[in-house]
């Protein structure tokens, strides 16, 4: 039974090789030294892998096409396309950030019709940014990181961007073959219980991993270490967990209504007013009710004293004094 195995093995592997060589030569591709992956012999095409790029190389019987040596030659010795760009953009930015799944910032959004943005695609990952003040360009350890810089630069933002050409494996969750197969079949099997498992597994990991960073980011808040409390405080808030939607109909998590409370009062401590506001203007946005702390919290005094701030407030509350009423009142009693 041995050898009629092994017999078997070296025919299939002689008929399988035999195959592939003829229909390389029906292309009339030179048998080159170039590396060969990703292998896929079907009535479609054959993706060759080299050194320097891909191609797809079609099937000479079904698209009638043949390339020969120099054709080959002159494409893979084409020079490879740079994987990073460098971009100096004015404040704000309108491309929107998420945070990837390993701590990185990756562009999430971008502008329709907007040519200064025209270089960006989706996926792509901040690899450089420039710091909060000065000429120097930080590396992009993490996001909150990128944020904190990005915020806090009164000038001009550099960004030095790595390109991903439409990956965006880093921003999702991974999926198993099984469950793949399964899920394309319209199947509940082993493969869908296991990514479902994983899934929970997986966010209640994050889950704790955010909560140890919200303690770590208050305790840099009591010790006034702002400028390190806002990282951490960004990087919570970017854990918030997508379509969240508690048992009262709440979209947001309490612990993103505190971050965003919280890094409005580190704004407003260093003196960044204008961000302090939109980090209040999404504090309440998204469901914070206590507008007495916000009108009295010390932390928050030098937000307060911006003109900008009562236009807010009276958006969210019910003004403490009602311009309008005092108008009619005047008219009604002012003039006899």
């Amino acid at each position: 039974m041995a050898s009629l195995a092994s017999s078997f093995s070296i025919a299939r592997s002689s008929r399988v090789t035999s195959q592939t060589t003829a229909r390389c030569a029906a292309m009339n591709i030179a048998n080159d030294n170039s590396t060969w992956a990703n292998r896929h012999v079907n009535n479609k095409h054959l993706k060759r892998t080299t050194t320097t790029t891909t191609y797809y190389y079609y099937h000479a019987k079904r698209f009638n096409h043949k390339l020969n040596a120099s054709e080959v030659t002159e494409q893979t010795n084409r020079p490879q396309k740079d994987d990073f760009y460098e971009l100096t953009l004015p404040k704000p930015l309108d491309v929107k950030f998420a945070r990837g799944n390993d701590g990185g910032c990756y562009v999430a959004f971008i502008p329709p019709n907007e040519p200064k943005y025209e270089k960006f695609e989706i996926g792509d990952k901040i690899e450089g940014v420039s710091a909060s003040f000065g000429d120097e360009v930080w590396p992009a350890e993490s996001f909150g990181q990128v944020m904190y810089a990005i915020k806090n630069r009164n000038g001009d933002i550099y960004l030095k961007m790595k390109k991903c050409y439409g990956d965006f494996s880093a921003m999702e969750v991974e999926k198993n073959s099984q469950f793949k197969s399964e899920r394309a079949g319209g199947n509940y099997g082993q493969g869908t219980k296991e990514q479902q498992m994983n899934n929970y597994s997986r966010k209640r990991e994050l889950e704790n991993e955010r909560l140890d960073m919200f303690d770590e980011a208050i305790a840099l808040y009591n010790q006034k270490k702002f400028d390190d409390a806002l990282i951490q405080f960004e990087e919570v808030a970017a854990l918030e967990p997508k379509n969240y939607m508690s048992d009262n109909f709440e979209t947001t998590t309490d612990i993103y209504r505190v971050c965003q409370y919280n890094i409005a009062c580190c704004f407003s401590n260093i003196g960044k007013i204008d961000e302090s506001l939109l980090a209040l203007r999404r504090c309440m946005a998204s469901g914070w009710t206590d507008y007495r702390k916000i009108r009295t919290d010390p932390s928050l005094a030098k937000t307060r004293e911006s003109q900008e701030f009562s236009k807010l407030m009276n958006m969210f509350d019910e003004p403490i004094f009602n311009e309008n009423a005092s108008k009619f009142l005047s008219k009604m009693f002012g003039k006899k």
